[in-house]
């Protein structure tokens, strides 16, 4: 197990699983992110002072929190949701096959700076 600073996971709810793959394939695609696992839920919430009960899709996104700004930006672009739950959790330590594997998909180079990713430049 090893330390990190740098990786993380971020939680975003959607309202549907076409929704869901939607935002998981522009991440994946843009390499902001390595992995998006979905799952279905059920969220009870308060929205505008009424209390909501609906089923969602959880995705649990894989990525470099050096990203989270451009990530953000891509969820909240694709998102229906007004205020879209965009929540990020770091990896405090993790196996470093793994770690090095989110590393390569996010386009992060072993020195730790971040490649170009097709049809754009990338600032570390």
């Amino acid at each position: 197990m090893q330390n990190n600073d740098s990786y993380g996971v971020v939680l975003v709810t959607a309202s549907s699983k076409a929704e869901a793959e939607a935002i998981a394939q522009a991440l994946i695609q843009s390499r902001l992110a390595a992995c998006v696992s979905l799952f279905p839920v059920h969220s009870i919430y308060t929205w505008q002072g009424t209390v909501h009960q609906d089923d969602e899709w959880q995705l649990m996104i894989k990525c470099d929190l050096a990203k989270f700004a451009d990530l953000e930006a891509k969820v909240r672009e694709i998102h229906s949701y007004e205020v879209p739950e965009v929540i990020a959790l770091p990896i405090l330590a993790g196996s470093q096959p793994y770690l090095d594997w989110i590393g390569e998909q996010v386009g992060r180079d072993r020195g730790g700076n971040f490649e170009d990713a097709p049809g754009e430049r990338l600032q570390s």
